[in-house]
């Protein structure tokens, strides 16, 4: 049986160089069934270490090397004698770094391109669109014009003669396209076979082992507190209502703020669904009349957005100052809102 803490002990370390890709990047090492973090380009050594990973992966970015002061991958990365894959810039920074030379590209590669395949190393498997050939997405201006000691090329275009290399006696591996994006009909399957093949990780992160994971979290981090979340009915906050549910039970007490602006019967669906039929503790504020008067006669959109965003912050600390003894407030959103919401390095790729 796979414990809350096995699913997390086969890791992949992610360094941002500002792509605008580099979250897919996560997303397509998540989906091959292994946990994964992303840091910023200049994660010190130390917390490198501690995080352990078993393999490394260095994203692509809107830099030049040649630029003074671009960005570089720490050494560490390099003599921590764990696989290393790097992705468009990755590769460019990766090839400086290691005694390799990068060049401004007669010819920029942006789109569609068709590699052919020289060697197959692990990174490459069996894999192919056509014979020999792959079916990629290249985003790029300099590129690779001599690899490091100890590398071979595994694959061209006949722009970009480095478009595959690897040193397959370190585990280091680059490539000039992007497989992290739907455009590269094999970047799934190049992605797996580093994490799996290379790395040598399981498919320990799985829908089943996350939820269990969140719940053990949620109850180490609340203990016996209570917690007030504001339930809409949509995904967001439903699933974080009946996964805080589950773990802590009637020390959530969640508030339907019932503006009057659901779909029909929505309103006798959320307490349906979450107080009688989960059986969690569910407050209904009515307060249809007051969002309709706060809206009587508003043409504008964004206006009615501020309005109803408003009344809402209203109405939900009207309820939460009814009660008593609450320690924690819980929210519902998605990844996507997150990254949006948060300050980014995030450039071009």
């Amino acid at each position: 049986m796979t414990t809350n803490t096995q699913i997390t002990e086969d890791r992949i370390l992610i360094l941002d160089f500002g792509s605008q890709y580099s979250q897919l990047i996560a997303r397509r090492v998540r989906d091959a069934g292994v946990y994964s973090e992303m840091y910023a380009f200049d994660m010190s050594e130390e917390d490198i270490r501690a995080f352990n990973p078993n393999g490394i992966i260095l994203s692509g970015g809107p830099e030049s090397v040649h630029e003074a002061g671009s960005p570089r991958a720490p050494e560490v990365v390099f003599n921590l004698g764990v696989p290393v894959l790097g992705i468009c810039y990755g590769l460019q920074t990766m090839s400086e770094q290691l005694g390799g030379k990068v060049e401004a590209g007669t010819v920029h590669e942006f789109g569609y391109a068709e590699v052919d395949i020289l060697v197959r190393d692990q990174l490459i498997g069996e894999l192919q669109d056509n014979e020999n050939q792959l079916h990629v997405w290249m985003s790029h201006g300099d590129k690779v014009s001599k690899i490091p000691e100890g590398f071979a090329v595994t694959a061209s275009t006949p722009s970009c003669p480095f478009a595959m290399v690897s040193d397959e006696a370190r585990h280091f591996y680059g490539i000039q396209f992007h497989p992290e994006v739907t455009h590269t009909s094999k970047g799934k399957e190049i992605l797996s076979n580093f994490v799996h093949k290379i790395c040598g990780c399981r498919s320990l992160w799985t829908s089943e082992h996350i939820i269990d994971l969140r719940i053990e979290q949620l109850r180490q981090q609340i203990g016996n507190e209570k917690v007030l979340l504001g339930l809409s009915g949509g995904v967001d906050s439903s699933v974080v209502a009946a996964l805080l549910h589950k773990a802590i039970g009637d020390q959530l007490t969640c508030v339907f703020v019932d503006n009057g602006l659901l779909r029909l019967n929505e309103g006798e669906q959320v307490m349906q669904m979450f107080a009688e039929n989960m059986g969690i503790r569910v407050i209904r504020a009515d307060a249809e009349e007051r969002f309709l008067t706060a809206l009587a006669g508003e043409v504008d959109p964004e206006a009615k957005r501020k309005i109803i965003g408003r009344e809402f912050i209203e109405v939900f600390a009207e309820e939460a100052r009814k009660l008593d003894g609450v320690k924690y407030l819980a929210q519902g959103t998605i990844y996507p809102d997150v990254i949006e919401s948060a300050a980014s390095k995030q450039g071009k790729a």
